[in-house]
């Protein structure tokens, strides 16, 4: 019997391999060659005088009612100079993450076919770690400088933040921002509401960025990982005992979604936990509703909280 049950699981197996790889081969013959723009570059290099140039090539990124002086000043401001001078050396060739747009953007063509291939903008911002990529459209606008390692001396951020300002989470991050678009808004501000909101994105990760690890695609280490994995069946308790799931309290959000140095169950365990638990159990949720029902990720992203968590026949791992 025991033998049986292996064959069978590893014919499941196989045949699970069989169909990844075969979405994987469609996905590689989706023809998609990004274009990438270094405005980055364009901006510190371009002398003072001819700054209007650049303003009439690039308007989107000179908001009306700013003087010419706030531009000039940043342009040759000695730390901010410095700051290009390490994007430079970190990012001289770029082609490398170009590719991954490549793969991440046949990914996207293929389960959203309607979508337009975006040109790719890089900028050096202002270290706003709200707003490291952006997804709107016709254009992805990535701040370097918020990528140039964790370990970089320019940072002075805690570190549940500076783990995530690697090379390695463009690509997530570019992710979050275009599933936040595609997915169906809803006036339900419920923990389970937000718990699947964040499920969905990360879900969406699953199959645009197939080759990533769930560590890089929840911004976690993979000790942070094993932790959840091995505290989900506590964690679920501790919801459901202390009734949290539909409970609008907005301090819910900061406890278990908001990033975070620990997640807030005002117990031990905190000092172990790592921020944004609730968003890693939604995406246990969102992944037992997909094996469990069928739907293509569009769809997915369109359903709602209530009808996923009840069809997703979730159980957490014991």
């Amino acid at each position: 019997m025991k033998i049986y049950r292996f064959i069978v699981l590893l014919c499941l197996f196989f045949l699970s391999c069989d169909q990844k790889s075969k979405v994987e081969k469609e996905v590689e013959e989706i023809p998609v060659d990004i274009k990438v723009e270094r405005f980055d570059k364009v901006f510190f290099e371009t002398k003072p005088e001819d700054l209007a140039k650049v303003k009439r090539q690039y308007p989107f990124f000179f908001p009306p009612g700013n003087d010419d002086a706030v531009w000039l000043k940043k342009m040759q401001d000695p730390i901010w100079r410095e700051v290009y001078t390490e994007v430079q050396k970190k990012y001289s060739n770029f082609e490398p993450v170009r590719e991954e747009f490549n793969s991440l953007f046949q990914h996207v063509k293929y389960y959203f076919p309607e979508v337009k291939i975006p040109k790719v903008i890089t900028v050096i911002s202002e270290m706003d770690y709200n707003a490291k990529a952006i997804y709107a459209d016709s254009l992805v606008i990535v701040s370097l400088e918020l990528y140039l390692g964790k370990e970089h001396k320019f940072y002075e951020f805690p570190n549940y933040l500076k783990q995530n300002f690697e090379e390695r989470q463009i690509m997530p991050d570019v992710v979050s921002s275009f599933a936040f678009r595609k997915i169906s808004g809803s006036s339900d501000r419920s923990l389970l509401s937000q718990m699947i909101f964040e499920g969905k994105q990360l879900y969406a990760k699953d199959l645009l960025l197939p080759k990533y690890t769930d560590a890089e695609k929840m911004g976690y280490t993979p000790e942070q990982i094993k932790w959840c994995e091995e505290n989900e069946s506590y964690m679920w308790r501790y919801f459901i005992e202390n009734q949290l799931l539909y409970s609008d309290d907005p301090k819910l959000n900061t406890r278990f979604i908001a990033p975070a140095p620990f997640s807030k169950f005002f117990l031990e365990i905190d000092n172990d936990s790592p921020g944004r638990v609730g968003s890693w159990i939604g995406w246990q949720m969102v992944r037992s509703y997909m094996k469990n029902n069928k739907a293509t990720l569009s769809e997915l992203l369109k359903t709602n909280a209530k009808e996923i968590f009840e069809k997703s026949k979730y159980k957490p791992k014991k």
